[in-house]
């Protein structure tokens, strides 16, 4: 769903701009690389067709990547024997390796078009928005001309990320000391619309939530059956998954809120959204109204976009997504 020029505009001028900001424009590529937007376009479909759950994984990358040092592509950045990368930090070995490829991919095609011009960040953040697009999400711009970062320390990961076992006092703070605010964290979470989670994040919900109850007795019991049918050997087989939403999973919607309230969270954070005070006028907005959610949800991905991002001073264009230019300890 596309909103008119107008909006989207007002959208950019309510988030405010650092200096380094300042430096990203829409056309950033117009002159040095003028195909990157189609080369990207053109690799995220073809992706996507051939296996329909990058959209879910790019835009959980999408967001490990900047609630971690910012949007700066450090979560591509490959472990060696000086360091051990982003990538390899517990909370981010579950991430889809297919979010990984589609930005490999046409991080390589542009390479043989324009090298050394488009960096990997860029093109996690076009990937990502175009991605959405493409399974019934928004469009929003996207300012451009970030750099690639000069750091990627797994030990700088915890902390930064949301657990499912966090209070939502915990994760309003985290979303608070980066600069969002309740509502636009629960835009965000609207993200779980799509992909899945697996097991072992929601297996305390199931099979053994407390003394009383071995399953959370707030959970659908339909759902939960099936969940602990499906779930039954995560302790041998880490792999296995649930969709977060059971009813659309591939379609980005407003199907998500539309759950929580009819016990279909998935995870405890979903389920406590629904529950909290201060979360749950937002869940109910978005649930009644998926426009709402889109706009907000655009914002929200426009301010993240942004976040943490590296200019010339402090970053690269790097030849190759998984490496640093030059080595770094």
């Amino acid at each position: 769903m596309a909103f008119p020029l107008r909006v989207l505009l007002l959208l950019f001028l309510s988030i405010p701009f650092s200096e380094s900001k300042s430096n990203l424009s829409f056309d950033y590529y117009k002159r040095s690389c003028p195909n990157f937007e189609k080369i990207v376009r053109e690799t995220i479909t073809t992706k996507q067709m051939s296996n329909p759950a990058t959209a879910a994984g790019t835009l959980r990358l999408f967001f490990h990547d900047c609630m971690v040092e910012g949007c700066d592509a450090s979560v591509f950045i490959a472990s060696n024997s000086f360091n051990t990368a982003e990538r390899d930090a517990d909370v981010n070995l579950s991430l889809s390796g297919d979010g990984y490829e589609v930005v490999v991919r046409a991080k390589t095609t542009l390479e043989l078009t324009c090298p050394k011009v488009v960096s990997c960040a860029d093109i996690l953040a076009v990937a990502t928005r175009d991605l959405v697009t493409m399974v019934g999400g928004p469009y929003y711009k996207i300012r451009l001309g970030r750099k690639d970062g000069l750091v990627s320390k797994a030990s700088r990961v915890e902390g930064n990320l949301p657990r499912s076992n966090m209070s939502m006092s915990h994760v309003i703070n985290l979303f608070a000391s980066k600069g969002f605010n309740v509502q636009e964290m629960v835009a965000l979470t609207g993200g779980h619309t799509i992909g899945f989670s697996h097991c072992i994040e929601f297996s305390d919900r199931l099979y053994s939530y407390s003394k009383k109850h071995a399953t959370d007795p707030e959970l659908n019991s339909k759902f939960a059956a099936g969940l602990r049918n499906i779930c039954a050997n995560h302790t041998i087989d880490k792999t296995m998954s649930a969709f977060n939403d059971v009813f659309t999973p591939g379609k980005f919607d407003n199907m998500y809120f539309k759950n929580l309230p009819r016990g279909l969270g998935l995870l405890a954070y979903d389920h406590a959204l629904v529950k909290d005070p201060r979360t749950k006028p937002f869940v109910e907005l978005y649930a009644t109204n998926q426009t709402v959610f889109f706009q907000d949800f655009s914002r929200a991905m426009q301010k993240l976009s942004i976040h943490g991002i590296k200019t010339a001073k402090n970053g690269e264009v790097r030849n190759r997504c998984d490496q640093f230019n030059s080595i770094q300890t």
